[in-house]
């Protein structure tokens, strides 16, 4: 991670994209989500969704995929430049995950992030948190998903 001097409200990074077939919606079904909405296309057809969806923490876990391969993709531009790339992390958590919309097969999602809140931390001197919502769009332009997530990030001004 960037340091917290780095971090601006409003900075936003665009995370990637994924798309949901029907087969990857059933394999993570099958393991981690088994309901039948998400493991049979009749049984989504019958289902207040008409279809079959993907599973939210599915959604969720490309989500955390997107967004670890985004960091990777942040050092790599700061190294590049020739700068120092602090080392963060971990999360202290998140709040207001919310699923909008149903995710059916064959969806396009857009993953993005925009911070929202940089604050020091009293309780750790040398680090802060920084809040971002992160939300995902299909191809219709409709939000389906998001949350505001948190990580700690070292702070440069205390760094020798």
């Amino acid at each position: 991670m960037p340091f917290l001097e780095d971090m601006k409200v409003g900075l936003r990074r665009e995370l990637g994209t994924f798309t949901f077939t029907a087969e990857a919606i059933k394999i993570f079904a099958r393991e981690f989500d088994p309901q039948p909405f998400h493991l049979d296309e009749e049984a989504g057809r019958n289902s207040l969704f008409g279809g079959l969806v993907a599973s939210g923490w599915h959604v969720a876990s490309v989500c955390m995929k997107l967004i670890v391969a985004d960091g990777v993709r942040a050092r790599q531009e700061v190294e590049a430049r020739g700068e120092e790339f602090g080392t963060g992390g971990p999360s202290p958590g998140f709040r207001d995950l919310r699923w909008l919309k149903p995710v059916f097969a064959g969806d396009t999602l857009t993953y993005s992030g925009e911070i929202v809140s940089v604050r020091a931390t009293a309780s750790r001197p040398g680090w802060g948190i920084v809040q971002s919502k992160n939300v995902a769009v299909n191809q219709r332009g409709e939000e389906v998903y998001s949350f505001i997530g948190s990580v700690f990030l070292p702070q440069r001004s205390d760094r020798n």
